[in-house]
């Protein structure tokens, strides 16, 4: 099955194509020329969607769509959909891990607790009226300083209790299997393999 991933991001494609594993073939919609989709949902679900009709529309193949970021309970949810760009400038990650401890300055251990959220939309067509969601989370809290030179975005500053260590401190491996996308994708591949007409 060849599947085309809405977005952009080297992180991202190169997590997803490590889970994919045999049998999915997926494609950087780059290489298609295909650009960003504009994210006018309100939530992870609803930009996971409008990601995957952009890129499946843009190049005619079935689209997987991955929308995610990080929710931090003491912030009301925030940076939530706005995780890539919170400080301003997309995808800037020492910038939005500084803002984020900024926001966090002088809260304890205990008020910080997070979870990174993946939300994947699969479409077989632009209009396909049953996408197939997955959703994976991954709970912990946010560390008063970074750690670790694993990973990208907020991996150095979140810490997984089940772990013992920030997400940047895990090797590349455990962290693909057990992180929000890792459990998104698990959950993905058991729909896919319970639906009818997907071939993988």
């Amino acid at each position: 099955m060849r599947l085309v991933l809405a977005s952009s991001n080297a992180g991202k494609l190169a997590e997803l194509r490590d889970l994919l594993g045999e049998g999915i073939t997926l494609h950087a919609q780059s290489e298609f020329g295909v650009t960003d989709a504009e994210e006018t949902g309100l939530s992870f679900i609803e930009n996971a969607i409008l990601k995957a009709r952009h890129a499946a529309r843009a190049t005619g193949l079935p689209a997987l769509g991955d929308d995610s970021g990080l929710c931090v309970d003491a912030l009301g949810g925030a940076p939530g959909l706005y995780s890539a760009r919170y400080a301003g400038r997309h995808g800037d990650s020492d910038a939005n891990i500084d803002r984020l401890l900024r926001e966090l300055e002088g809260i304890p251990d205990a008020d910080r607790s997070a979870r990174f959220v993946c939300v994947l939309a699969l479409v077989r067509h632009p209009e396909d009226p049953l996408p197939l969601i997955a959703e994976g989370r991954w709970e912990g809290r946010i560390l008063q300083a970074r750690r670790g030179q694993h990973g990208f975005g907020y991996d150095p500053v979140f810490f997984s209790p089940a772990h013992g260590c920030s997400a940047a401190e895990l090797p590349p491996d455990i962290k693909n299997r057990d992180s929000h996308r890792g459990r998104a994708l698990k959950a993905l591949r058991t729909l896919l393999a319970n639906t009818p007409g997907i071939d993988t």
